[in-house]
């Protein structure tokens, strides 16, 4: 390099941040700091030359946008927020990954929440979402507290939940009736020629789902065989777990011994159930049948191969996307509900 470049050629130097800024790369590329700011929002407005003396530019100094100064001026923070009651259930990650994937080929960056299933840490979480100020949060459920329901409702982003099904939701709802899966069980195992069927969930915790299928075991067994008596099982303080199918199965053949199908509010615990028979010498379906709820991956390879109702996991992630997007892109459009519905899989276990 001659001294007469090392004079004309545009320094690149830091702030006291150790950053590079925007009008360093403008000079870099030679064009103006706009020129910049649009090659890597909108590259489509620029001409080719421009577009990839900016990337030159860029690439050179390792420069990153700064998001913070756009969404002040666009009143966005492009990212959305969801809220799980846990991360390590892969019905959950299912729903993640369709969200994530209809949401990052926008451009807007996903943050997760985990409630473990207890509604005041729900309200927490929301809570603190809500002060980074997202473009719109993703719910798991429609059952909420006083408390969530208000800070969601005074928010005025777009709210989706799911997972569930309600009369009243907040503003968006992408699920299906818990209730119904039930009712669609028990209609199963009674027209397979079981009579005695017994329910096992966790009903202690605050997992509104889980109740809903309890009632809708229930209503289904009222509707269907009213002379029948309801026999409903609490995991209680053992949550749900593998092995607290085992002590589903050990109470049952306790409690209810005259129990000829178990139907478990969850494949975790049906899963349970299955090697739990299989390490006590009882055979599946011929000693007791046994069905679950979620077609985990798991459920398929059981032997024998688990009777569940299989969710739209990624469908439901998606579309919440897709409606969080509509919204953004149209804040005065319309709350909508959209019932994925479900599917019986029936196998071997019923």
């Amino acid at each position: 390099m001659t001294e007469s470049d090392d004079l004309t050629a545009p320094r690149i130097t830091r702030r006291n941040t150790g950053t590079v800024t925007l009008d360093e790369v403008a000079a870099l590329a030679g064009v103006s700091p706009s020129t910049v700011s649009r090659a890597i929002r909108s590259p489509d407005q620029v001409s080719v030359a421009a577009y990839e003396a900016v990337m030159r530019a860029v690439e050179a100094t390792d420069y990153v946008p700064n998001r913070a100064a756009s969404n002040l001026a666009s009143n966005r923070s492009g990212t959305v927020a969801a809220v799980m009651p846990a991360m390590s259930y892969s019905v959950f990650a299912d729903t993640v990954h369709g969200l994530e994937a209809v949401l990052s080929a926008a451009g807007i960056q996903l943050f997760l929440g985990a409630t473990g299933y207890d509604a005041a840490r729900e309200e927490q979480v929301v809570r603190a979402f809500l002060g980074r100020r997202p473009d719109g949060i993703v719910m798991v459920g429609a059952s909420h507290t006083p408390g969530t329901r208000e800070l969601l409702q005074r928010s005025r982003i777009p709210i989706v939940e799911t997972w569930d099904w309600s009369d009243d939701p907040i503003d968006s709802l992408v699920g299906f009736s818990n209730g119904d899966a039930f009712g669609a069980i028990v209609e199963y195992v009674l027209g397979a020629g079981y009579r005695h069927p017994t329910f096992a969930g966790w009903l202690t915790g605050a997992d509104s789902r889980a109740h809903a299928r309890r009632d809708g075991f229930r209503d289904a067994l009222a509707r269907l065989r009213p002379e029948e008596r309801v026999r409903i099982l609490d995991t209680g303080a053992r949550g749900i777990s593998v092995e607290a199918g085992g002590w589903v199965l050990d109470q049952v053949l306790e409690q209810h011994p005259e129990t000829d199908v178990l139907v478990c509010a969850s494949d975790i615990f049906a899963t349970g159930a299955v090697l739990a028979a299989q390490t006590r010498g009882l055979k599946v379906p011929g000693d007791i049948a046994i069905t679950g709820f979620g077609d985990f991956e798991i459920s398929r390879y059981l032997h024998p191969a688990l009777t569940t109702i299989q969710t739209p996991n990624d469908s439901i992630g998606r579309r919440a996307g897709e409606l969080i997007l509509e919204r953004i892109a149209n804040p005065d459009a319309d709350s909508v509900s959209v019932d994925l519905g479900f599917t019986l899989v029936a196998r071997d276990s019923a």
